[in-house]
């Protein structure tokens, strides 16, 4: 089946898309062969560094896998589901329990590593998120996950700084349907200013083991508020 000369644009998602197409569909089978990366480039009008892009995007996928000397084999004809699709599927609940035993340790490592640009950053984000109080919810979360963001690049450890920047989507949207159906900020626009001023001071004052015990009970008691909203009340 010829697949068609691509047009100009990023050509490796174009190609990917055609060829996880091609098998997805069945063109290709579980256990076929794809064509060599020579032919692949001619029916594609491609390069044949872009199909090897596309291949390499394809593997990620799940859906092939390179055997030395061999070639490239269809293994799967639906790809396996990638990190931020679980996330985005995720009840908010699990997402929770898995931000606590991350953001908490990494609030221990600020305490420890953070330098003096981060002790101004913490400073900007807990004014940002006060003055953030004066807007609607969805700004009030921006400016609370960007103070939890600025905790977590204090530690100074990029694993961690990427796996919170995964979660930020998949909390956003929850944390901002929680304020309002709990009406959290209805008598408190600032909610939560005590423990985020105390969070920043614990690293400051290079205190892990309070910093991870002030950020421990707060998510903590927002996890048993999204369990149980009827607690919060």
């Amino acid at each position: 089946m010829p697949l068609g000369t691509l047009r100009p644009s990023p050509l490796v998602d174009q190609a990917t898309r055609r060829l996880r197409d091609q098998i997805t569909e069945g063109h290709w089978p579980v256990g076929s062969k794809l064509p060599g990366e020579t032919t692949l480039a001619k029916s594609l009008g491609v390069g044949r560094s872009t199909v090897r892009e596309a291949v390499r995007a394809l593997a990620g996928a799940g859906l092939v896998q390179a055997r030395h000397g061999s070639g490239v084999f269809v293994i799967a004809t639906e790809p396996t589901e990638d990190w931020p699709a679980r996330l985005r599927r995720a009840a908010v609940a699990d997402v929770y329990e898995v931000r606590m035993l991350i953001e908490v340790q990494a609030a221990r490592l600020a305490a420890l590593r953070h330098t003096e640009a981060d002790r101004t950053a913490l400073d900007t984000a807990l004014d940002a998120r006060r003055a953030a109080a004066e807007g609607d919810d969805a700004a009030f979360v921006d400016a609370d996950i960007a103070l939890h963001a600025a905790v977590v690049a204090a530690a100074h450890n990029p694993v961690l700084t990427d796996l919170f920047a995964e979660f930020v989507p998949a909390l956003r949207q929850g944390l901002i349907d929680l304020v309002d159906l709990l009406a959290l900020r209805a008598r408190t626009p600032n909610h939560g200013d005590d423990s985020h001023a105390a969070l920043v001071r614990a690293v400051k004052d290079g205190d892990a083991e309070a910093a991870g015990r002030v950020l421990q009970a707060e998510l903590e008691q927002i996890l048993a508020w999204i369990r149980d909203p009827g607690a919060a009340r």
